[in-house]
């Protein structure tokens, strides 16, 4: 007899609500919330994040590939952001080598299985901007 632990029955309740407030909820998938944000063009990061904010600061390519390295710390959990955060790095000119090796540094502090997901998240991504999706 197999009983369902207290996560199974919060997530089937969880199901069933989405279903009653809205039975499309019942085929979400996160990867439609980053089709709705588009890439910002590379000078309008740089006068918000890169050298506008500070002259003498990081460039928004340095900025994004930080941001990048903390999300692959935690664990590389926020899939959007995760993959939003490479796209804006490569407008912003960081190249697929950096984007690599910031996820790879990262498998010292965050742990193989972060740094994998992390990796492979952007790899999808790197790959769709080839194919041009």
């Amino acid at each position: 007899m197999s009983e369902k632990t207290p996560f199974e029955l919060m997530m089937e309740q969880a199901q069933e609500m989405a279903k009653a407030f809205n039975p499309q909820l019942t085929s979400f998938s996160p990867k439609g919330f980053e089709q709705m944000w588009p890439t910002m063009p590379k000078d309008m990061m740089e006068m918000m994040f890169g050298k506008g904010l500070s002259k003498d600061g990081l460039d928004a390519k340095t900025r994004l590939l930080l941001t990048l390295a903390g999300l692959t710390m935690q664990g590389a959990q926020a899939e959007a952001q995760v993959r939003m955060t490479v796209r804006h790095a490569q407008e912003a000119g960081a190249t697929e080598d950096e984007i690599a090796e910031t996820i790879a540094m990262m498998s010292m502090f965050a742990g193989l299985p972060a740094m994998t997901r992390a990796m492979e998240m952007a790899r999808d991504v790197m790959n769709s901007e080839k194919d041009g999706d």
